[in-house]
């Protein structure tokens, strides 16, 4: 036998498609419950992290819901809804949690090559706006997941918030922020690398990139064979997996479908490009300190919310202002512009036009995104930034989200913008799709799929798990000295007191 066919025949537990930080996060999980499995890892790029979980692709906001005024709602009686709110904030805790973890066993060695204490912010003008940010204030200030945030309306305060939004600001505008300390910026291309290279340091781990995924089929015993291509020598290989992760960002829905599991029928994507304005002078990026989120255009997707974003990106301070909204046919950055038209199947077709029929507000939009030009970009920064002059500032191009379309029975087909774990062939094979709160919410996400896929792992797993998660089998919102007691151990193991 060949040493090209002895390869062939490799049978690892676990195949893991896709080098971002949610493959990173369940190989890390499932090593640590696990240590005698081996484990495959697929990346098509040249290293790991270069698509949406690059840090110029996304905003590194530690999603949770601190400052993003999306996840509260206002209800038909003037009140807030704030459980949404509670529900991204309390996994994003388990997230904290499983960072801490790998940095208390010296998996990371130093939080600060990923994780930044920022200040998170929202901030709005005009009555209505100020009014519902009161409301808003009023509804979260006592929940223990939102200890120590705060509210103002006056101008010397909000000045000592955010020097840079006020500065020169016209008066007779009714303002009002919110402000809390303890938010996070997160690098999570460092914490990708940072996850991977702990977990390649274990035996029965192997990282292959440049290597695209072709095709998955389920044989008869249950297995799954992954056939691999070379992207540079053409060579294909071809392995024989227990389980199959699917976590390649916009690829997710072509291989999903490949693998033929009933779960997958219906489902399709709905890609939306962004864009940011970056500074590019060193004078204005010092003079701003936070995450500071306005709210949304109507008609808007979530993943629009404009914010004014403090970023520390390779050890340096970055600031961001957007995103632009932008429409392309690629389900990746560095994908093909044919990924839309050939992910429609006869399966999706009912759900892709009912979301076409229901959602013409986001259509026009993204057209009007689309052909906004550049000053039209930097009148809407000098809403946050009133001195914005336009050579500090760049247009770059972030991240392709993919959002996702499940059908339904009576629309047809409905567009979700979140994030959306789908499990098939008696859990043997798992895909995420969609976006925000995305990778802010990798280590419960990932549970998430531990606990539809193993299930039968779960008693005996349970007390590695609390190990790993302290909170595991919580709610955080219900045990207000938990939540305390965690945040506390968590911000002394980030190092998060700034």
């Amino acid at each position: 036998m060949t040493a090209a066919s002895a390869e062939s025949q490799a049978t690892p537990d676990v195949v893991l498609i896709g080098g971002g930080v949610m493959s990173a996060t369940l190989g890390t999980f499932l090593k640590t419950l696990e240590p005698n499995w081996t484990i495959d890892i697929y990346e098509r790029l040249d290293d790991v992290a270069l698509e949406s979980s690059m840090p110029w692709n996304n905003a590194g906001t530690g999603h949770s819901a601190l400052c993003e005024l999306n996840y509260t709602s206002e209800t038909a009686d003037g009140g807030i809804d704030i459980s949404k709110a509670v529900n991204v904030n309390e996994q994003f805790q388990i997230s904290r949690q499983f960072w801490s973890y790998l940095v208390t066993t010296g998996q990371i060695a130093n939080p600060r090559d990923f994780i930044t204490p920022i200040p998170h912010m929202s901030f709005v003008w005009g009555n209505a706006n100020t009014d519902f940010l009161r409301r808003r204030y009023d509804a979260l200030k006592d929940h223990p997941l939102f200890e120590g945030m705060r509210y103002s309306e006056d101008p010397e305060q909000l000045r000592q918030w955010m020097p840079l939004i006020m500065k020169n600001r016209a008066g007779g505008q009714k303002l009002a922020a919110t402000w809390i300390s303890s938010g996070t910026d997160v690098n999570f291309g460092a914490l990708t690398h940072l996850l991977f290279r702990a977990l390649k340091a274990k035996s029965g781990v192997s990282l292959r990139t440049s290597t695209e995924v072709t095709d998955l089929t389920r044989q008869a015993d249950g297995r799954w064979l992954v056939k691999t291509k070379d992207v540079r020598s053409g060579q294909t290989r071809t392995v024989s997996a227990r389980f199959v992760f699917i976590g390649a960002g916009g690829a997710a829905l072509p291989l999903l479908q490949k693998s033929g599991v009933p779960e997958a029928k219906g489902v399709g994507g709905f890609p939306v490009s962004g864009e940011f304005l970056r500074c590019k002078n060193p004078d204005v990026i010092r003079a701003h300190r936070a995450k500071v989120y306005g709210k949304a255009s109507v008609g808007a997707p979530p993943m629009s919310v404009p914010h004014l974003d403090t970023r520390m990106i390779d050890g340096k301070p970055a600031l961001l202002f957007g995103p632009y909204a932008g429409f392309s046919t690629r389900f990746l950055k560095k994908g093909s512009l044919f990924d839309l038209p050939l992910s429609v199947k006869s399966g999706n077709l009912r759900s892709i036009l009912g979301v076409a029929r229901d959602n013409w507000d986001l259509t026009k939009y993204l057209i009007q995104q689309v052909l906004q030009t550049q000053s039209a970009r930097m009148a809407a920064l000098r809403e946050f930034v009133p001195d914005a002059r336009d050579e500090d500032w760049e247009l770059v191009v972030a991240g392709q989200r993919v959002q996702v379309i499940k059908p339904d029975a009576k629309k047809g087909g409905v567009l979700q913008f979140g994030t959306e774990v789908i499990t098939g062939a008696n859990g043997t094979v798992a895909a995420l799709l969609g976006a925000s709160p995305g990778a802010s919410t990798a280590a419960p996400i990932m549970l998430t799929v531990i606990q539809r896929c193993f299930g039968e792992k779960l008693a005996e797993w349970e007390p590695k798990l609390k190990e790993i998660v302290p909170s595991y089998g919580k709610k955080l919102a219900n045990e207000p000295e938990l939540c305390a007691q965690l945040r506390k151990s968590t911000t002394e193991a980030l190092q998060l007191e700034d």
